[in-house]
């Protein structure tokens, strides 16, 4: 019967079907045989021990594993010490974590520490029994694995694919693959570009401690372009700092070095606080995409102390930008920002209800001191310095009416105080007192059907008063305003504190739910603004401009079989597309695909003066049990050209990942022309703890 695997012990457990002493000092157990011992568990078919010589004769199949499970041995004979820690053992396997194996014609084990093999061959590949040759092995004359440092060291070391030899190695030292950290070369990669060429990448990771280690990768291209990545990693008690950076000379840019360095940090503070740091530099526009680090276009550096609690946020930061844009300069663009946020939500007691309290500071400065509009045009004195305190009081309250009508009072009011330099448009200091009152009646309809679906109807009307008085403040943080399902009922539908919505208004919609027991959702809301006047405060690319807003229509579906589409509309009166968005994923089993389109018609007030209409996919389709194929793209319609496109395939079985990929970035700048880039890395299973293995392969009869 099977027997449970036993902890470490000091005394030794035998289980056999039968056992035999021969004389005052041999044992012989067959049948079955079980040994524990220290942590050690032994199978075998038969076993001598001689208590003379404290030896072990073992007869096969022999089955030796540690108690953690991350080494197994296999082997048809052996002669072991009596704890299991040292011996020899012949036609042995070797197998670590449950991924790599080293089959030798000859195994010796010494003090339990190191294993030593003759004629070798090491694997992570199933090997089928019509094709016993793996994908890949290293073929040596002898291998040693120390437990402890849990390494494996090789001598002779011949790579072969396939069964072929690609290259030899007279020494090779290489982690197994329970180690996670350990210094040395990582997998290299390859990477080409039609501005670079080809190039290889060498990682080589240096373990600087126990909390730090250090990763330097050499990238050099045929064009003449030598590059040194680094990445720094320290762990801290209470948090985490990463550096990423790079050192380049190429010929882009003849006699100029090259580089970046992003800084990402977490930490707890006391009092439940968290900290994030967070740093961005270049030395040019066109760097982080020339080496396909990133594709971003503003550089934002940050360090921000918080604390999110259930009624309660809390935020200090300073935040500083950098541009890339061409149609962007640094002087003109708020360079140093700073804020401080206090915001609580609380009880009203006797008076009902739930009220809020909002606390905010900001600041930001500008490198010019222009105190006028310069070439670029957008509205901003290009010396602008701000600085602005801000009060916020907010106050609703849901009553239940006849007929399921649920009633809510709500108000809000705000005051701002702004110093304004270096602008002669504004004043240097002004305040702003604005208020809102409003009501608003929700009559929801529920029918549940004969076959269990739910459907939910509810109309919703929503009556706000606002004064009128004139904006005779900068805004800057208040010009992109989102028309939707969330900003319908809103009071204010300004994001930030430079602009509030003014004027007597009637927010109306409808919404329309069902819920299907088969697992399905649908819903589609259709809504509307009217306005007692028009005061200008919108642009036409809002759809909420003039008396009467656009209609906003959306729709979501969110299926069972993982496939969710979300789309939603602003259309004017002739049902012409002022701006619409859709949303399509797929989460099946072996597809995946995420897919996104926008609609928008220009704007100047909203720095858009031409419109955009664009579309971008990224999709996955499993190709078989080991094969994946990847899609990704965007294409813009006013343009009439794509901006990016990829496609690449990946394998990945029990012993080797292989990628690659091709990418196209059709856009072109002052800074950045089109680039075609070509990446090709290999992984190989079980060495290190840095890749995992997908499905084994099949083996045909």
């Amino acid at each position: 019967m099977p027997v449970p695997a036993r902890a470490a012990q000091d005394q030794a457990t035998l289980i056999s079907d039968s056992i035999e002493i021969t004389g005052d000092t041999r044992l012989i157990a067959e049948g079955n045989v079980e040994v524990y011992f220290k942590g050690r568990r032994l199978a075998a078919s038969r076993i001598s021990y001689d208590q003379a010589t404290d030896r072990l004769e073992i007869t096969g199949p022999i089955v030796l594993t540690e108690d953690s499970g991350e080494v197994l041995i296999l082997a048809s004979q052996a002669e072991l010490a009596a704890d299991l820690s040292e011996g020899i053992l012949t036609s042995a396997r070797l197998v670590l974590n449950r991924q790599l194996q080293l089959a030798a014609n000859k195994m010796t084990r010494v003090a339990g520490r190191t294993t030593t093999l003759e004629t070798v061959a090491a694997s992570s590949c199933k090997v089928c029994e019509n094709n016993p040759t793996p994908l890949w092995e290293i073929r040596a004359s002898r291998v040693v694995h120390d437990e402890v440092e849990r390494q494996i060291y090789f001598d002779n070391a011949q790579f072969r694919l396939a069964g072929v030899p690609v290259f030899y190695i007279p020494r090779l030292r290489m982690p197994d693959p329970t180690l996670k950290r350990a210094t040395g070369f990582l997998m290299p990669s390859i990477r080409t570009t039609s501005d670079l060429g080809t190039g290889i990448k060498l990682p080589y990771f240096i373990v600087l401690g126990q909390s730090a280690d250090l990763t330097l990768t050499p990238y050099i291209t045929a064009r003449d372009s030598q590059t040194l990545d680094l990445r720094y990693r320290q762990a801290f008690a209470t948090g985490l700092i990463t550096l990423n950076g790079a050192l380049t000379r190429d010929d882009l840019i003849p006699g100029k070095t090259r580089g970046y360095l992003f800084v990402d940090g977490a930490f707890r503070l006391p009092l439940n606080f968290g900290l994030t740091i967070k740093g961005q530099t270049v030395t040019d526009p066109a760097y982080l995409l020339d080496y396909g680090i990133a594709n971003i276009d503003r550089l934002d550096s940050r360090i921000e102390a918080s604390r999110t609690r259930r009624n309660e946020y809390i935020s200090a930061r300073v935040i500083s930008f950098q541009t890339l844009r061409d149609s962007e300069d640094n002087t003109t663009i708020p360079s140093i920002i700073a804020d401080l946020t206090f915001h609580r939500r609380f009880s009203l007691g006797p008076l009902g209800g739930e009220g809020g309290l909002r606390f905010q500071t900001h600041n930001h400065t500008r490198t010019s001191t222009n105190p006028f509009d310069g070439p670029d045009s957008d509205s901003i004195a290009d010396g602008r310095d701000l600085g602005r305190i801000s009060a916020r009081v907010d106050w609703r309250r849901s009553f239940l009416l006849p007929m399921g009508i649920e009633g809510t009072i709500l108000g809000e009011a705000t005051a701002d105080a702004y110093t304004v330099a270096q602008d002669a448009t504004f004043e240097q200091q002004t305040t702003r007192t604005h208020g809102s009152a409003g009501v608003e009646l929700r009559w929801p309809w529920v029918r549940a059907g004969a076959n269990g679906a739910t459907q939910v109807i509810e109309p919703v009307v929503q009556l706000i008063w606002s004064s009128s008085d004139e904006e005779t403040l900068p805004n800057e943080d208040s010009v992109l305003v989102e028309f939707d399902e969330g900003s319908l009922f809103a009071l204010d539908r300004f994001p930030g504190s430079d602009a509030v919505e003014r004027g007597p208004r009637a927010n109306v919609g409808i919404s329309w739910t069902r819920h299907d027991p088969a697992g399905w959702t649908m819903g589609v809301a259709l809504g509307r603004v009217y306005r007692e006047a028009d005061l200008g405060q919108f642009g036409t690319g809002s759809g909420l401009d003039g008396n009467r807003s656009d209609w906003l229509a959306g729709v979501n579906f969110d299926l069972a079989n993982g496939v969710a589409i979300t789309a939603r509309a602003v259309l004017d009166n002739d049902l012409a597309l002022t701006k619409g968005e859709a949303r399509v994923s797929i989460n099946g089993l072996k597809t995946a695909l995420a897919t996104s389109m926008i609609w928008a018609v220009a704007d100047p007030t909203e720095n858009r003066p031409d419109p955009t209409q664009e579309v971008t996919f990224d999709a996955r389709r499993k190709l078989g049990d080991s094969w994946t194929g990847k899609l990704s793209g965007r294409y813009d319609f006013v343009a009439d050209q794509g901006t990016v496109a990829g496609l690449g395939v990946e394998f990945l079985n029990e012993c080797v990942r292989f990628d690659v990929s091709l990418s196209r970035r059709f856009t072109s700048s002052t800074s950045v022309t089109p680039t075609t880039d070509f990446a090709l890395s290999l992984d190989l299973v079980g060495f290190g703890g840095g890749v995992t293995g997908g499905p084994a392969r099949t083996c045909r009869q």
